[in-house]
Formats: C-alpha cells, structure tokens, sequence
C-alpha cells in the first residue's frame, strides 16, 4: 500500500528544506515506496526552513501534498536567539557585519519592549531571504550586488516572551540569597544575548523581528540560534532525527514514523460519509446538506471520510450545499 500522510523531520542545520525533501525521496526509494512514472509519489515540505535554522519540518507525502498550501498559512512557534552588539547583512551569523554597537539592554529593558512587537506590525523582510521581485528570489539579488528594495508586510505576533536564563547558575556566588537579589541581578545585567520565544502568523520572518528588536533597545543585533518547535499541529514530539529518517530507506518500517494525512487537518471537524455519499464527493458532485446523516451543525470547512475515518475529501458547506474543495485518492 503506497504511503500517504506526513513525516515530521526536526531539520538539522545547514540543511536546506528542498534538500531535506530529497532525502525523503531518496529514502523512499530505496525502501521501494516512491513508485515510477505517472504511479510515483509526490513529496512536499509545508514551510521553509532556513539552513541555519533547527526543528520541525512537515514533509508530505502522497496525497498529504494537497494539504501543503494549508501548512504555509499554518502559524509557527520559534525559539530564537539575539546576539546583541553586531548587525549582519543577511541578520544571522552566516553574513558579514554591517553594523556594531557597545550598548547591550537588560533582561527589564527586553520584557518592556517586547508588547511593542505583540500584535498585527509591520516589518521589512531580509535582503537575504526567498522573497520574489520581479521575478527573481532576492537573495540571488542581493548576492548579486543589486540594491534590493524590500516593502513593509503586515504579520501578526501571537505571543512574544523571554526564556528565562537561570539566574543563580550565572551568579553562583549570590545562590544564597534571596530570590529577589537574584532577580534584581538578572533584571539590571548587560546582556550579550536574549532567547525569546514567538508565536507568529505566516510570512514572518524571525530575522526581521530580531534586528527591529535590538534597534528598539538602541543597539543592534543579530539571529544567532533559531528553532521552530511548532508548525502547525506538528510539534518537536513526533519529529524524527535525520538518522531515523534514513533507517526508512535500510528496510524500517515506514509506518512507524509517518503521521496520517489528517493529522494535518485536526483544527478542523470529521464527518463520516455513507458509501453513496463518499462516492459522490469522489465524482466531484455535491452533496445537500438536508442528505446528512444527523444533519450535522458543520459550516465551513471539514474532513470528509469513510469507513470510520479513511479521508475521502477536504470539503466545504456553504448556504446549505457540500462542495470538494480538495479531493484525496486513497
């Protein structure tokens, strides 16, 4: 039976999201489960992640491929790393220094900065990022030389905090104080760095928030660690290291590791078919809803599925009438 659903990979770094879809292929492959010709298996990734970044990477599989698009609209949560003091040209450790600062914020100074960058903002994107304009990627531009202009895009920041260093590690000799000499240390302390930890919207990008962060702080900084722990439903829980991925191509089991194709969709109801239903939907007809069983109270978008649960489409009710808005060939 061919494999359809989701394999969730924490990316390691300098590992590109295109290529980390090749090793899925390749693995695939190998364990004779990617097929030939017009019986051949498309595999997708649900977001990029950068090189220089870690953590959760949906890949797709199969039929799940239809759901990618979703996934890129899905929000993110990232822990990341500002390394105050240096600004670079691509805003993480990878590019040359632009620009320097001898000023470094507190640990106070960052939590009351950080409900400014909570909420709908705006931001300009990196130079050095995968943005199209005119036609063209604008990193590929900016490594040209060309004086790349990018345009303010609105985002929304969900929640933006601060993961706490351990005080009384940094400051041994204050452990037998009072926790609130600990914290006052902590409060008033230069810091080198601050790691933070974001919910965002798509079309965020990480990089952008860290430097307008540390220019807000009236110094400048840079991306120095940069982790997604969620994307989506997915989380870091059932994503699998790239030496579990290539035990799929040496004979593993592949169900051990792949997510089922509605994993993907569980911010969203199920409703079961009838076979006669099921196979309408599968037509490309509608269906009214007066027709389903227990006249269910759906509106909008849900799973249609058969037999219990086996994906039939991702279909949507409006004013009364079931339409497919996303087939799946199981």
């Amino acid at each position: 039976m061919k494999p359809h659903g989701w394999i969730i990979l924490d990316k390691p770094l300098e590992l590109g999201s295109t290529q980390a879809v090749g090793a899925v292929k390749r693995n695939l492959r190998e364990a004779g489960l990617l097929g030939m010709g017009k019986d051949k298996l498309k595999v997708g990734h649900g977001g990029t992640l950068d090189p220089l970044a870690t953590g959760v990477l949906p890949i797709a599989i199969g039929e799940a491929t239809k759901l990618c698009g979703r996934m890129l609209d899905a929000s993110k949560i990232y822990e990341f790393t500002i390394g105050f003091g240096t600004e670079t040209e691509t805003l993480d450790v990878e590019g040359a220094v632009t620009e320097t600062s001898d000023h470094r914020p507190t640990l106070a100074q960052v939590e009351a900065i950080l409900p400014r960058f909570t909420g709908p903002i705006e931001q300009i994107p990196p130079k050095y990022s995968a943005l199209k304009i005119d036609g063209k990627r604008a990193y590929d531009l900016a490594r040209a030389g060309v004086d790349v202009e990018m345009k303010l895009r609105g985002v929304e920041i969900y929640s933006l905090s601060v993961r706490h260093p351990d005080a009384a590690t940094r400051h041994p000799e204050l452990v037998s104080g009072s926790p609130e000499v600990l914290k006052q240390v902590q409060d008033d302390e230069p810091l080198a760095e601050i790691t933070l930890t974001a919910t965002v919207s798509k079309g965020t990008y990480i990089r952008s928030l860290a430097r307008d962060i540390a220019r807000a702080l009236d110094t400048v900084g840079h991306v120095t660690m940069l982790r997604r722990t969620k994307a989506g439903p997915f989380t870091l829980e059932r994503a699998i290291s790239l030496d579990k991925l290539n035990e799929i191509g040496k004979g593993a089991d592949i169900t051990d590791y792949l997510l089922p194709l509605e994993a993907g969709l569980d911010d969203i109801p199920a409703y079961d078919l009838t076979p006669d239903q099921a196979k309408l939907l599968r037509q490309g007809m509608t269906l009214d809803e007066q027709e389903m069983i227990g006249n269910p109270a759906l509106n909008g978008l849900f799973l249609a599925t058969e037999n219990q649960g086996s994906p039939v489409a991702l279909a949507e009710l409006v004013d009364g009438t079931v339409k497919v808005v996303r087939g799946f060939n199981m």
